[in-house]
């Protein structure tokens, strides 16, 4: 025998408050205070209420015909970051062939993102790559309706598409460090706190994004197929694919070994900045194969970002879900040449 579907009233009931109370918790959270709301959230959690669905507060039948993007950075990163620009446009390409909206759903802004993502009225979502420890990938799942996860974290009940970022790193890693002594990476952030920091040797087993450990780790293995130690790798983290942070991580990296010769940069834009702080004495690679690559003769791991987007919202409204994880090449260019 089905159970019976847990409703909002039930929630006031157990947790105590009013069913007003309840609705404001999950659409207008500022009207709530902080101790009525947590009472909210855990007995909705113990009792398995994931929340009003959205669908049928925007339709009275069918479904909402849009697909929510979460985007885990400021709104802004959707326009200013290459990588997520080409991303974004092969999901919007899709939902234009399909008639489907697209609904951009911005994190890591509040306490608030999880019941953001909950209360966006959409039929499916696409996550952009985000920590394990996420909460509104715990968020998109409750609510039961597809979720396909780009770049990672893995989870059970949902699609993930991603290259093989380690094999990838690895195999560009062998290319900037042959013949290096004292290389270096220029990493993306590894965890959601998000600081600007120089380590050496960095574990990837520490990190909790997937794709900034996986390429931790194809590195690694590149270091150690060339001899070299990684405990004595320095790695410079960057909180964001900013120029100005970028160069300040540069500088803190050369100042920690002056001696530097080869960086490997998680992005080709970090990998520019990299170019223009070290001049040709450095051996330099990026990531993505960007117009900057090519600009700037930069040794680079190719990646169709666009079109794994176009396959994250294809897979996101019912289609089979392509194998990506082959779908990269590295780009020897002069930046690796000396």
């Amino acid at each position: 025998m089905q159970s019976k579907r847990v409703t909002m009233t039930d929630v006031a009931r157990a947790a105590g408050v009013s069913p007003m109370t309840v609705s404001y918790t999950y659409n207008r959270p500022e009207r709530v205070s902080a101790e009525s709301r947590d009472r909210v959230l855990r007995t909705a959690a113990e009792l398995g209420y994931a929340g009003p669905d959205p669908s049928a507060r925007s339709l009275r039948y069918g479904a909402t015909r849009t697909l929510g993007v979460v985007l885990g950075e400021h709104l802004t990163y959707a326009f200013d970051d290459p990588p997520a620009v080409s991303f974004l446009a092969g999901v919007a390409e899709v939902c234009a062939e399909r008639g489907y909206g697209l609904l951009i759903v911005p994190t890591g802004v509040g306490a608030a993102d999880r019941e953001r993502v909950v209360a966006a009225a959409v039929d499916a979502y696409v996550v952009w790559t985000t920590t394990d420890d996420d909460p509104v990938l715990d968020g998109a799942c409750s609510t039961r309706r597809p979720v396909v996860v780009h770049g990672g974290p893995r989870r059970d009940g949902t699609t993930l598409i991603s290259i093989d970022n380690r094999r990838a790193a690895r195999a560009v890693g062998a290319e900037v460090c042959a013949g290096a002594r004292r290389p270096a990476v220029l990493s993306f952030p590894v965890d959601r706190d998000r600081e600007i920091f120089v380590r050496p040797g960095i574990d990837p087993a520490t990190v909790a994004y997937p794709v900034t450990r996986d390429r931790l780790a194809g590195y690694r293995d590149a270091a150690r197929d060339l001899g070299i130690d990684w405990a004595g790798v320095p790695v410079g983290v960057c909180r964001t694919d900013d120029e100005g942070e970028a160069r300040t991580v540069v500088r803190q990296l050369l100042t920690a070994a002056p001696d530097l010769d080869a960086i490997a940069a998680m992005g080709d834009r970090l990998a520019v900045v990299a170019l223009r702080e070290t001049g040709d004495s450095v051996r330099i690679s990026g990531w993505n194969d960007s117009d900057l690559a090519r600009e700037h003769d930069l040794t680079t791991v190719a990646q169709s970002l666009r079109e794994q987007g176009a396959a994250c919202a294809a897979a996101a409204l019912g289609d089979a879900a392509p194998d990506y994880r082959d779908a990269w090449r590295v780009v020897r260019r002069s930046s690796t040449s000396g």
